[in-house]
């Protein structure tokens, strides 16, 4: 990423763009697609000619700098050349919720309807798996392109957007029926890439791997735009085929020498079941240097889990890599050192809950086991505040909120333009945590989602590991729902549900039930009102797999 010249920086050129396209000219690594069928690899150079046409068809087709493209697709081989030729051509671009086999299509025209007035969408480029929708959009006048039909446009130059101008809208996770898009300028992207790459060591020695769908700000951000930026090798599958065959994942790393992966905790743990499965010897993962787990609550246990059959496949305990983020922030808050295993606070449990101080206690005893999560980046800056706006010292609980050049401004939602941060520039990102002596992030919860009993504030992220290391309970498939004293009895109690395979059953739901009490009882001191046991799929999930605590509410109706 190297710095433009004078009279360049002076005109406030998108450094993003510039960078890309300095990559494409030098680089000779590339992105590779089609595992785990036939791989085909095309160069950073070849994407970006191809990006180019695109560009050309756009710009043809009616599309101006400044103006929105939304993305309907499934497959890395087609989003990698569209994101970029819409920037190339001065645009912005959403990547859309996706229709699954489940989703009610009337629910999710509506929806999308309702996306593309907020965002004011000129053009949705629709790809595989998803041609069947064209028709869908094209019924209330949207203009649709299809990939292929692009790639046959006229080559174009670049535009250059300024610094101010958007690059990206990122839907929040959630129902797509209350929409808000996070506003990511090209200043506030490059920001959040170029601390990532130095942190990281990124260049183009790299392999990164990933699976993870990028309509998620950690695939698109983080696992299509940090290698395209830096030149990293790119190995791209879909969620899918890592859902078919998770073990997948792990053998991509071991045949083409991967050094950085990032997946969700969700996805260590259905990793580390399979290659429990395996010889010793069958992969090669000593090449990993990072191996991150961010994008939803991390469990020690599953790490620690990972780490002890992985370092029988050659894998390094500081490969682990616990990161904080979120798509206000475009990516990354901070993340832990490359030199670190992961590390872990470990605090009374009562002092946390009753006082909302995290001291230090001894390992043992009634405790808890969270994860530190790094150093904020530089150019993020971090507090902790109380209720009053307040800044906190270290170890006291507070709500977490962030400024600086990768912080977003603000949201588009149907009613317009919404500010993200208060009058001195900071936005308070929804979750409690703390601060620790080092400068070391950690966090404790959502700070909606903190359930309130006998003076103690727990949080569900402990009652759901708790239940989830139930024999019978999917891993990752267990909500802790806060209900009001309305709702569970003459206090403040909560709800748990959980999935099981056995669901149906009534001897064994009953057995679940049972021990998930005693297990939650045990560790956590505090019994839920009822539990609920679930078949598979049956938990509201976001469009990246997050459970939605807030709709399993109505599960309880």
């Amino acid at each position: 990423m190297p710095p433009r010249d004078g009279a360049r920086r002076l005109r406030n050129v998108s450094q993003f763009v510039d960078g890309v396209v300095a990559t494409a000219a030098r680089a000779a690594t590339g992105m590779v697609t089609g595992e785990p069928g036939v791989p085909s690899r095309r160069t950073w150079s070849e994407l970006h000619a191809l990006s180019r046409r695109m560009a050309g068809a756009l710009v043809a087709g009616g599309l101006r700098p400044g103006q929105a493209v939304a993305v309907l697709a499934g497959m890395p081989v087609e989003i990698a050349p569209v994101a970029q030729a819409i920037w190339l051509a001065g645009g912005s671009m959403t990547m859309l919720h996706q229709p699954t086999p489940r989703t009610d299509l009337r629910v999710w025209r509506d929806d999308t309807l309702r996306v593309l007035r907020m965002i004011d969408a000129r053009a949705v480029v629709v790809g595989e798996p998803f041609e069947a929708m064209v028709e869908v959009l094209e019924a209330y006048g949207i203009s649709t392109h299809r990939p292929g039909d692009l790639a046959a446009g006229p080559d174009h130059p670049p535009v250059e957007p300024d610094e101010s101008d958007v690059a990206l809208l990122q839907l929040t996770s959630g129902s797509t029926a209350e929409p808000k898009a996070v506003r990511i300028t090209h200043r506030t992207l490059y920001a959040n890439l170029h601390d990532t790459a130095r942190h990281l060591r990124c260049d183009e020695a790299g392999v990164m791997v990933s699976w993870l769908p990028m309509f998620h700000d950690m695939g698109m951000v983080g696992c299509l735009l940090l290698p395209m930026l830096t030149g990293m090798e790119l190995v791209s599958v879909t969620p899918g085929d890592f859902l078919r065959r998770p073990v997948m994942w792990a053998e991509l790393i071991s045949k083409y020498g991967g050094t950085i992966t990032s997946a969700p905790n969700f996805a260590w743990a259905v990793l580390a079941r399979q290659m429990a499965r395996l010889d010793p010897g069958s992969l090669d993962l000593s090449t990993l240097t990072v191996a991150a787990n961010g994008a939803e609550p991390i469990d020690s246990s599953t790490m620690s889990a990972f780490l002890e059959l992985g370092a029988t496949f050659g894998l390094r305990p500081e490969a682990v890599n616990c990161c904080y983020g979120a798509a206000e922030s475009t990516l990354v808050i901070s993340m832990s050192e490359m030199t670190d295993s992961m590390l872990l606070d470990v605090v009374d449990a009562a002092e946390l809950e009753k006082n909302q101080l995290a001291l230090p206690a001894a390992d043992g005893g009634n405790v808890r086991r969270l994860p530190k999560l790094g150093r904020p980046f530089p150019t993020v800056e971090v507090r902790v505040v109380d209720d009053d706006g307040k800044p906190l010292d270290e170890r006291h609980v507070g709500r977490i909120q962030l400024r600086g050049d990768s912080i977003t401004d603000g949201y588009i939602t149907p009613d317009g333009y919404e500010s993200a941060r208060d009058d001195e520039g900071w936005l308070d990102i929804g979750d409690e945590g703390y601060l620790l002596e080092d400068g070391q992030i950690v966090v404790c919860g959502r700070r909606k989602d903190v359930i309130i009993m006998g003076g103690r504030n727990i949080y569900p992220t402990d009652i759901e590991r708790a239940a989830t290391s139930v024999p019978g309970v999917r891993d990752g498939n267990a909500v802790a729902v806060r209900l009001l004293p309305e709702e569970g009895g003459p206090r403040e109690s909560f709800a748990l549900l959980v999935e099981s395979r056995a669901a149906g059953d009534e001897t064994a739901e009953a057995q679940i039930r049972r021990e998930v009490t005693a297990r939650v009882v045990s560790e956590i001191e505090a019994r839920p009102s009822q539990v609920r046991v679930l078949p598979p799929g049956t938990l509201p999930k976001t469009p990246s797999g997050k459970l939605r605590r807030a709709a399993a509410r109505t599960l309880l109706d």
